[in-house]
């Protein structure tokens, strides 16, 4: 099983289920609407969300995607954030890690970028 294939990345607003793993929510702010019951999470990672800046000035907006990496990924290299990525890349060697966000553009996320960095370190 690959890197990639040990991290899934999941809407907060899709039922959970047992093959997801250590489901981690990734986001800065909790999802509307959901319960913390309902979302059967291990754990709430605020730490690999990207910054409110960051996250008010992408806006979820494709046109900015590209930027939007680049950035996130420099705020994933700082201490605080690094020891968060390092634990989840720890965790995803050792089974399956789901990354749980609540944006509706599945491309264009967060949860991608981390996915894609944690994936190099699981290898």
């Amino acid at each position: 099983m690959s890197g990639k294939d040990r991290i899934q990345i999941k809407r907060a607003y899709e039922p959970p289920a047992p093959a997801d793993g250590y489901r981690v929510l990734v986001d800065r702010l909790w999802p509307r609407g959901v319960s913390k019951t309902d979302a059967k999470l291990d754990a709430w990672l605020k730490d690999v969300a990207p910054s409110d800046s960051l996250r008010k000035w992408f806006g979820h907006d494709p046109e900015r995607w590209t930027e939007f990496a680049k950035r996130y990924g420099v705020e994933l290299r700082e201490p605080t954030a690094a020891s968060a990525v390092r634990e989840l890349a720890a965790r995803a060697r050792k089974g399956t890690v789901t990354l749980v966000h609540a944006a509706r553009d599945k491309e264009h996320n967060n949860a991608v970028v981390l996915r894609r960095v944690l994936a190099r370190r699981v290898k």
